[in-house]
């Protein structure tokens, strides 16, 4: 195998792991700070991805530049959702988060069926199309801004929580949301926060996918599951596992498809989540 191949299945590889990267630590954020799965979490992909294209298609905006209004947009849809459904069933049993959240998930796939239909749209001929030629490599140039602007929003992401005053509070509303009160931290605030980041995550996903991948009312589906993987490979409620296991799919998945088959490139994907799972029950990161 030439070196031009191999460099070009891992930048491949690193520029869909990522997205699920990406997507991952949305759902890893929202998880380990209020310990609540949202399972529709595919669908505010979806929805991110459908506004880049609307956008697109009404008035030729392409999605590099209304990728910082889609991640917006999400955010506060983040909020709404939080506000209007979430805290009220927080109080509830962890059945009715569940359904709350699989009922969302239900009810923003029949909407997007019922205005748009069960048509595949894509974005075409964008800033990003084409290719770029290095040394003779040959690198799309949708999967390299994949790569760069799915890495750089991480280290957005890690900096916000991990080295600013926001993100050691909303680190203490995760551990104890109780004696985070009580040192005048606002939990809910903080709880409202996460759901906001997260949904932001896939806003940004969903505005750099909607550059080289259709569009569709179950499209949330195909991403989302693997950041269940994922997460569930990390560990639940880390970040740095989200990153290194969405990592680890992104490469796996990429050789797998072309090694394989495209066709059961997602195989040894399950296949290490069951080992690692079976040997380390609480995943990569997770504590023992």
């Amino acid at each position: 195998m030439s070196e031009q191949l191999i460099i070009q299945l891992i930048v491949s590889g690193l520029g869909m792991g990522f997205i699920f990267a990406l997507i991952a630590i949305g759902l890893t954020l929202i998880y380990g700070v209020m310990n609540v799965v949202n399972f529709a979490h595919g669908e505010f992909l979806m929805l991110g991805m459908y506004a880049s294209y609307l956008a697109y298609a009404t008035w030729g905006a392409d999605p590099l530049v209304t990728l910082p209004f889609v991640a917006a947009a999400m955010f506060l849809f983040g909020l709404m959702v939080y506000y209007l459904l979430i805290r009220k069933v927080l109080t509830g049993s962890m059945q009715s988060q569940i359904f709350a959240t699989f009922g969302l998930m239900v009810f923003l796939q029949a909407l997007a069926q019922f205005f748009m239909g069960a048509d595949y749209f894509a974005v075409q001929n964008s800033y990003l199309s084409g290719v770029i030629t290095l040394g003779g490599v040959i690198l799309p140039v949708p999967q390299v801004a994949a790569l760069v602007g799915s890495s750089l929003a991480t280290l957005v992401l890690y900096g916000l929580v991990f080295r600013t005053g926001v993100g050691r509070q909303l680190r203490a509303a995760s551990q104890d949301a109780q004696a985070a009160s009580t040192l005048g931290i606002n939990a809910s605030g903080m709880y409202a926060l996460a759901w906001g980041i997260g949904s932001a995550c896939v806003g940004v996903a969903a505005s750099l996918l909607s550059n080289f991948y259709y569009v569709f009312p179950r499209v949330g589906a195909i991403f989302v599951l693997l950041a269940y993987v994922a997460v569930a490979l990390g560990g639940f409620g880390s970040i740095h596992g989200a990153l290194v296991a969405g990592l680890l799919i992104g490469l796996l998945q990429v050789a797998s498809g072309f090694f394989i088959s495209s066709e059961l490139k997602f195989v040894p994907v399950y296949m290490l989540y069951l080992i690692v799972v079976l040997l380390r029950p609480r995943g990569l990161f997770g504590k023992m």
